[in-house]
């Protein structure tokens, strides 16, 4: 998908959602959507920077609240980087594949993977408010490229 078009489509939820989607967040969200993978704050900022020569790092982490609370990014703790998702139409949790040798990042959504985690939860009688699932490991092409080498 385009970088347009997922801008198009942030902009209509922000529309529908009535948040502003200012010219700030429009350049982080446009940084991370060129980004595969995650990629930290500061190197968001220092990529914003080109463009905004101003920004600091409140700039930034303010986008990337706003960005996160429309659940156009997902947080990678792990690595504290960010991470844009390409179906942000709905706030769904996140269950991701980090490759330790490549840093790629594969999106999954496993609703019987939410559903079972959130029964476990209940029966301990925790309430889970947001979720994100993260299993460390070595990609598809990793692999590949270390059988043949």
């Amino acid at each position: 998908m385009s970088i347009e078009s997922l801008v198009s489509r942030a902009r209509h939820i922000c529309e529908v959602n009535g948040a502003r989607f200012t010219s700030i967040r429009e350049k982080v969200f446009r940084l991370l959507a060129g980004t595969h993978g995650g990629i930290g704050a500061y190197e968001l900022l220092d990529q914003l920077k080109l463009t905004e020569p101003a920004a600091k790092p409140a700039t930034i982490y303010r986008a990337l609240d706003f960005l996160t609370e429309q659940g156009f990014i997902h947080k990678i703790e792990s690595s504290n980087a960010f991470l844009l998702c390409h179906h942000f139409e709905e706030h769904h949790p996140a269950q991701l594949l980090i490759c330790d040798r490549c840093n790629h990042v594969e999106e999954l959504h496993s609703t019987p993977l939410q559903q079972e985690f959130h029964r476990l939860a209940s029966e301990k009688g925790f309430l889970i408010q947001r979720q994100t699932i993260e299993a460390h490991g070595i990609c598809q092409l990793c692999l590949k490229k270390e059988a043949n080498g």
